[in-house]
């Protein structure tokens, strides 16, 4: 008995430290993986890297990772244009299945998913903001986007008339959509009345409708979804075969 009881004392004792080994492993691993992570997508801050599992050794070995969270904070994506960025307040995504080199070169995801957010004065850059033309004597622009609820969008729109402002913005609802998997689309459902001026529906739609591209997001993950939201347009992305290093 007084054997066994040892044998059983040495065992707990292997396992509490291979315990605390698998967690300083798993802790230098996050650490090291963040600091890629920032150098391969050049980010301005070191992201949040959080390696799920356990053991996480034994994944090691199998040259395999179940699962990893990332969370990267005021990401500045391609607007599609070289010069203009936008900013992605909270970019947060789950990797399955990465697979890393021999060296821990490079790292890549089978797939990914994740959600991220764009305040609406991010988005409020691509609204016509300027005062432009929609009919003789009547010229509009884009003041503000909110919540509209149901997901939707509240445009609001500023408009002069023969040279006298509009007392009140007029608002619209609109719909958000992802197309081609780079690109918000802002449609309205209908058209603001502008004081009962009679104005075409293309020339309104110049300024109510808009799109905003974005490029660049790490490892090559697309827009899925989106909808409005009180604290600006929230994202769903999703992506496979996904980089994160090398």
């Amino acid at each position: 008995m007084r054997a066994l009881r040892i044998l059983l004392i040495f065992i707990v004792i292997l396992g509490g430290l291979f315990v605390i080994a698998d967690r300083v492993a798993v802790n230098f691993a996050e650490g090291e993986a963040a600091d890629r992570l920032k150098t391969t997508e050049n980010l301005a801050t070191t992201p949040d890297v959080s390696i799920k599992g356990f053991p996480f050794l034994t994944q090691v070995v199998g040259g395999s990772l179940d699962d990893i969270e990332v969370g990267i904070k005021n990401y500045e994506a391609a607007a599609g244009n070289g010069a203009q960025k936008i900013r992605i307040d909270d970019l947060r995504a789950d990797m399955k299945g990465v697979e890393f080199s021999g060296d821990y070169s490079s790292a890549t995801a089978t797939s990914a998913t994740g959600t991220a957010t764009i305040a609406y004065d991010e988005l409020l850059k691509t609204a016509k903001s300027e005062p432009t033309q929609v009919a003789p004597g009547v010229t509009a622009n884009v003041v503000g986007l909110s919540d509209g609820g149901n997901g939707k969008i509240k445009v609001t729109v500023e408009a002069t008339v023969l040279g006298t402002k509009l007392p009140e913005p007029v608002s619209v609802l609109s719909t958000v959509t992802v197309v081609d998997g780079d690109t918000v689309r802002v449609k309205a459902d209908g058209l603001p009345d502008f004081a009962g001026v009679d104005l075409a529906e293309n020339r309104v739609r110049a300024i109510t409708d808009f799109q905003q591209k974005i490029d660049g997001l790490p490892g090559g993950i697309q827009l899925d979804k989106v909808q409005a939201a009180p604290g600006g347009v929230e994202i769903t992305v999703k992506g496979s075969d996904v980089r994160l290093a090398g």
